[in-house]
């Protein structure tokens, strides 16, 4: 039963994360089309795209 909780914790909740991911994926577009990203923004960037390839695999 433990891991049917989990996976239905999980599973309800990956519509809201993809739209977090997409939100923040857009504000970072946004600052890149103004001018140079941080390094730390690159970084985030990165880590966007990772988490949208995980989550688009679920």
């Amino acid at each position: 039963m433990a891991l049917k909780e989990w996976y239905g914790s999980h599973a309800r909740n990956i519509p809201g994360r993809i739209d977090n991911v997409k939100v923040r994926l857009s504000v970072l577009d946004g600052r890149g089309e103004d001018g140079v990203l941080s390094d730390d923004e690159v970084a985030e960037l990165r880590g966007i795209t990772s988490d949208i390839h995980s989550l688009s695999r679920v």
